[in-house]
């Protein structure tokens, strides 16, 4: 993008005067007029300062980046493990509640990471919600309606709390996993794959397209056709469940097939769906190649 620079006009303008409002900016009795002078101009460098950045007067990439994740606000956005990572002011402040109420994130960052991931699941398992790390509408409103417990209550020190992530992946560094897939499963296979290296960035999972050639200590075959390999998986029943017959699957296939049919009759569209079916099948393929000991959520 080009900076933002003094003397510009514009409806870019007005939306960094906007945003400089929202986080407590005093831009004078003009306000929001699309002008960038005289007080747009020095709370942008009153912002830079505060944030570290080159205090230059200018909205450029940095500055930008910043603003947009100081302005988020819980609720705005789907939060989960993705990479690279998601950041923002929400993304502290779900960090700072669950460490109020128990729920282990770490260090309040503003990162959601692995540790935040978990906490993530584990509360939504305590509070009786599908415990997929996807902090969407329902967990918001979850955490929401715990305001007056954790606001109340200073958040205790990181060491005083267990950290953990959710899913042993290190595995992952150790295995050659081959996703085979084709037409809509693509998108799947790349949440998929996305998911694992959030997980662990050393893993060695990519995608190809399927065939017999395709080789790997274990290759998963994402399809819409039940073929004559075995053992096959269907994800109609997400969540735990499929975590499980994926795991098992996974266990029993390696040593001697080294492949696993997973049946996508249609893959969802809808983000928080698909992502929750990334997560499931990752979790069974970190438990089934990792054995009991990986198991997820203890």
């Amino acid at each position: 993008m080009r900076p933002i620079r003094k003397g510009d006009r514009g409806a870019a303008v007005e939306d960094v005067q906007r945003r400089l409002i929202a986080l407590g900016a005093d831009l004078g009795r003009t306000g929001v007029d699309g002008v960038f002078l005289g007080a747009t101009y020095a709370a942008v460098r009153a912002f830079q300062r505060d944030r570290h950045l080159d205090e230059d007067g200018e909205v450029g990439p940095q500055t930008w980046a910043a603003l947009v994740d100081a302005t988020f606000t819980l609720g705005d956005r789907l939060l989960y493990l993705r990479f690279p990572y998601l950041h923002g002011e929400d993304v502290r402040s779900l960090q700072g509640a669950l460490n109020a109420l128990g729920f282990a994130c770490g260090e309040v960052d503003g990162i959601f990471g692995t540790y935040t991931e978990r906490a993530v699941r584990d509360f939504q398992a305590n509070t009786g919600l599908a415990p997929d790390g996807i902090a969407g509408p329902d967990s918001v409103r979850a955490v929401e309606g715990l305001r007056h417990v954790w606001s109340a209550k200073s958040q205790p020190p990181p060491a005083e709390l267990r950290a953990a992530p959710a899913r042993s992946a290190s595995v992952l560094r150790e295995v050659d996993v081959v996703l085979a897939c084709s037409g809509a499963t693509g998108a799947l296979a790349e949440r998929l794959i996305n998911l694992a290296l959030a997980s662990e960035p050393g893993a060695r999972v990519r995608m190809a397209p399927p065939g017999p050639a395709v080789a790997g200590t274990v290759v998963i075959e994402l399809t819409d056709e039940d073929g004559d390999v075995v053992p096959v998986v269907s994800v109609k029943d997400g969540g735990d469940a499929l975590s499980c017959r994926m795991a098992a699957a996974i266990a029993s296939a390696v040593p001697v097939l080294s492949r696993v049919v997973v049946l996508v009759d249609e893959p969802p569209h809808e983000e928080h769906a698909l992502q929750a079916l990334a997560v499931s099948l990752l979790d069974g393929l970190c438990s089934g190649l990792g054995g009991p000991e990986a198991a997820v959520l203890p």
